[in-house]
């Protein structure tokens, strides 16, 4: 298998739109098929730069599927490159819940269809927990205490207490920042 350096528009486009058309699940189950895509296939991305972006995908507002595909396109292809990003992860699911509109009552009263969207929703528990351990082995790679303390505490946090999971990003996009950018200060020095 070749490794690839350079995409067109198109390239981005089809890949972006496929991953996002086929993968059931939201952000957290793209998130590891781009890694694999454009990380380790075609190493246009590293996988410590795919890291930055789904961090920072969480933290805005909207979809992380969307935010993912955007900000990988743009890391990509610039401007453009995002455009084409956000434009291939919207598609797939509004032309998929446009053609169940129309067949909505043969759809939902399907016995196969609602027996593969419970075995999807099996699937996909699998791979959320796949994608955590991977996203857990890269961050905890540089600053193993501090990542294990965070990651135990935001967990602990988020599922004994009613505080929003938003706010805890929150919070922890603004400990890092702090942390991480006084750190960042003291080396230059």
């Amino acid at each position: 298998m070749t490794k690839q350096k350079y995409i067109s528009y198109l390239d981005l486009f089809l890949s972006l739109f496929k991953i996002n058309a086929v993968t059931f699940g939201g952000g957290y189950t793209i998130a590891p098929v781009i890694m694999n895509d454009f990380c380790d296939k075609r190493q246009l991305i590293t996988k410590d730069e795919m890291l930055d972006m789904i961090a920072l995908a969480q933290s805005g507002p909207g979809a992380l599927a969307v935010s993912t595909s955007l900000l990988t396109g743009y890391k990509i292809k610039g401007f453009k490159g995002a455009l084409v990003g956000a434009a291939a992860s919207f598609l797939p699911p509004l032309i998929i819940i446009s053609i169940i509109y129309f067949f909505y009552k043969e759809v939902a009263t399907n016995y196969w269809v609602r027996a593969a969207l419970r075995a999807m929703s099996g699937v996909i528990s699998a791979v959320l927990v796949i994608t955590t351990l991977d996203l857990a082995k890269i961050s905890l790679q540089e600053y193993k205490t501090f990542s294990l303390t965070v990651m135990v505490i935001s967990f602990l946090v988020a599922y004994f207490t009613s505080i929003s999971v938003g706010i805890i990003v929150l919070i922890l996009a603004i400990l890092g920042a702090v942390i991480f950018g006084l750190k960042d200060k003291e080396l230059v020095k």
